[in-house]
């Protein structure tokens, strides 16, 4: 499962905590509304729609308004060190927060002291204070823009305000900038880097450039860096590999826009419904026959060994319940976490019989086709 943390502009919103859902330009939890705008909202609700296609239950946030004076953050920080370690999360998502080491550091020793350490992302604020502490390299991701990527390479910086003038934030300096965050060790294990070219780099170096479809009018929009953090946080809870993850939101964020037809006077919740239909159609072509012309049997009228299970389940949605049944054969659940393999693999990764459970596919399929 995937938790979400951060703020809400709204300075009268209460500390709650719960899964989310959408509706209209609205994110709803327990008894509260928030419009979808900018900044966590808008990270939220492209979390639930790309969780939407990968068969994702809805995020669990924990929220609490703060309109930058920092009393909000400072009591989420003190809540989730008494309950974060309550719940076993796959990833967290940590957005925008005041920057704050002391709570920063106490919130991720209650992570560490886990018997299963989730996958850490962090952007903004919390971003910010992962850096202050010197503990990037214990998160599995950052997302940061230029700007922010600038304060991450500056390794004297207590805070971005005092980022040295020097180190240029400029679109031409990514790569220098991103190696000198990680010289410094101010970065975490994968950077996601968004800009007018998305930048993807571990600490072997920059691993993927994405920078198309393109639409300038994306750059002016507030949210659409949020929604990115959202889409490669869902993808990531699904099982894919990070800088698999990486790619796929850049694409997919970026084709939603196109989708959009943005105007600098487009709000990000106009965009954010396009993420089911981009998110899919980058799948889609994650999955393009190979260079043999041999392509996964999608378009034939069965189930076979080389479909993911997230085939499967996008074809013929009641055959979840099937990969149900196999969960405590294969100790865990294979939703979670096989979601991106084949089903020749995902049977050989858990010992199972791979002709008995095509056999139970294919007869939910002839029950209910």
């Amino acid at each position: 499962m995937h938790a979400i943390i951060g703020t809400v502009p709204v300075e009268d919103f209460p500390l709650v905590a719960g899964e989310a859902s959408l509706a209209g330009d609205e994110f709803f939890i327990q008894d509260y509304k928030a419009p979808v705008n900018r900044g966590t909202p808008a990270l939220i609700a492209a979390a639930i729609k790309a969780g939407e296609v990968l068969g994702l239950p809805a995020p669990y946030c924990y929220l609490i308004g703060d309109i930058g004076r920092g009393d909000g953050s400072r009591r989420l920080y003190e809540f989730l060190t008494g309950h974060i370690g309550e719940s076993d999360f796959e990833t967290i998502t940590f957005h925008y927060l005041q920057p704050d080491v002391h709570w920063h550091n106490r919130v991720l020793e209650v992570l560490n002291n886990r018997m299963r350490r989730p996958r850490l992302i962090a952007d903004a604020g919390f971003m910010y204070a992962a850096k202050m502490s010197g503990r990037s390299l214990e998160y599995d991701l950052f997302t940061p823009d230029v700007g922010e990527l600038a304060f991450l390479a500056d390794e004297e910086a207590p805070h971005p305000f005092y980022t040295r003038g020097f180190i240029l934030h400029e679109e031409g300096k990514v790569p220098e900038l991103i190696q000198r965050a990680y010289d410094h060790r101010n970065a975490a294990q994968h950077l996601l880097v968004k800009g007018e070219r998305d930048y993807i780099s571990s600490q072997e170096g920059i691993r993927e450039i994405v920078d198309h479809p393109s639409e300038e009018a994306m750059e002016v929009i507030g949210g659409t860096g949020d929604t990115v953090t959202g889409i490669v946080a869902a993808l990531i809870t699904a099982g894919m590999e990070i800088v698999d993850a990486a790619r796929v939101a850049a694409k997919t964020n970026r084709l939603a826009g196109y989708y959009a037809r943005p105007t600098p006077a487009t709000q990000v919740m106009e965009i954010v419904p396009f993420i089911p239909r981009a998110l899919e159609e980058v799948l889609h072509e994650k999955r393009k026959p190979d260079a043999a012309g041999e392509s996964p049997s999608m378009e034939s009228g069965s189930i076979s060994p080389d479909m993911t299970v997230l085939d499967v389940i996008r074809r013929y949605r009641h055959t979840e319940s099937v990969f149900k049944k196999y969960d405590e054969k294969a100790g865990e659940c294979i939703c979670c976490n096989a979601l991106f393999e084949p089903l020749e693999n995902m049977a050989a990764q858990y010992d199972l019989n791979l002709d008995d459970l095509l056999a139970e596919l294919e007869a939910s399929i002839l029950i209910d086709p």
